[in-house]
């Protein structure tokens, strides 16, 4: 089923039309990335609205859509193509406009606006072939950046000079964008899980982590891999180990089917037995795709059965304030029967 006709099923006869504001919804509604525009969606018709930086792309590339140059009458062409389509009631994303945007549009539109995210986001929580097979793309694109970053790392270089590396990375290895600000920081600055670069300058016997992904068509790739400069202690070597065993445990029951929760504490189970189970704060691991975080999640909040198909992070860890903090991310498709992990890097020790 085409990602419109997906949208389209959940139409009523209460509320006849979407509105689609997002970049992501429109996007994954048009299988096409526009950077601005909007896009209302019908039982009687379909309408993509953007304006003359785009509208040559939008014409050539979005199907099933009648493309509209909205020039400097929007609000004339959305309340035509409402009347055209018998709208009263628009479901709209309450999640990505503003209350300035919102009242705006409920002043100037001739129809009723219900809040309507969680019907349209519904159905990225699941994944088609296609959006797999740009995920993995994405990934074997990171893969080959981390590949190339250690070969770059160098003691007295600092966070910031290795993030720019690692961004440059990204890039030449195929990237069309960045998922996110890439985490790249050392020593005990890596006990930060979302620690920014700084001029902290890399030092023998750091842990340096590295939490980065790119966009390749339009979807994310998301991993982190702790590395060791020079040499690693005893205890660095055991937190590391202990964090492997837990990403591994919750890698083994992850299938479709099984509860966030459950895969969240098949990993924090490990960690807990280790004594380090006060230094593991955050969730298992997050659904993307479109976004960098999307649901569901695997964590202990979550005790829905993880959807077929579904694409997320697993990625424990374990943080010792003002010592150091050891991360391994990796991304799984869930299937019936397991999961696949699409992560290729090796995940043992590397000490550079």
């Amino acid at each position: 089923m085409k990602n419109l006709e997906k949208y389209r099923s959940v139409l009523t006869d209460e509320v006849q039309g979407l509105f689609l504001t997002s970049r992501y919804s429109r996007m994954y509604a048009a299988e096409f990335d526009i950077a601005e525009g909007y896009a209302i969606v019908s039982k009687n018709g379909a309408r993509y609205f953007t304006d003359s930086r785009y509208i040559e792309s939008a014409q050539k590339n979005i199907k099933d859509f009648e493309v509209i140059d909205f020039g400097r009458g929007l609000y004339d062409c959305l309340n035509a193509t409402i009347k055209d389509f018998g709208i009263t009631t628009l479901g709209f994303e309450e999640a990505y406009l503003t209350v300035a945007e919102c009242n705006a549009f409920r002043d100037k539109l001739k129809a009723e606006f219900v809040p309507y995210q969680k019907e349209i986001n519904a159905f990225r929580a699941s994944k088609e072939p296609w959006e797999i097979d740009r995920m993995v793309k994405a990934q074997e694109i990171t893969d080959r950046a981390f590949t190339e970053v250690c070969t770059r790392i160098r003691e007295g270089m600092t966070e910031k000079e290795l993030a720019a590396e690692l961004i440059y990375c990204l890039y030449k290895n195929g990237g069309e964008g960045l998922s996110f600000d890439p985490i790249v920081v050392s020593g005990p600055n890596t006990s930060m899980p979302h620690g920014v670069p700084g001029d902290r300058k890399l030092q023998k016997g750091d842990f340096i982590t590295m939490d980065f992904g790119v966009l390749y068509q339009g979807y994310c790739s998301d991993m982190t891999r702790t590395v060791a400069l020079g040499y690693a202690t005893d205890e660095m070597k055991k937190v590391y180990d202990t964090v492997l065993k837990a990403q591994l445990a919750g890698i083994a029951v992850s299938r479709a089917g099984v509860s966030g929760k459950a895969i969240d504490e098949a990993a924090r189970n490990v960690i807990r037995e280790a004594g380090y189970g006060e230094y593991f704060g955050h969730g298992y691991g997050h659904s993307l795709g479109l976004e960098i975080h999307e649901n569901p999640n695997c964590n202990l909040r979550n005790e829905d059965p993880m959807p077929l198909h579904a694409v997320a992070s697993a990625e424990p860890g374990i943080y010792l304030p003002d010592k150091f903090g050891v991360r391994i991310e990796d991304v799984v498709v869930f299937e019936a029967d397991g999961c696949r992990d699409i992560t290729k890097s090796p995940k043992e020790l590397l000490i550079l």
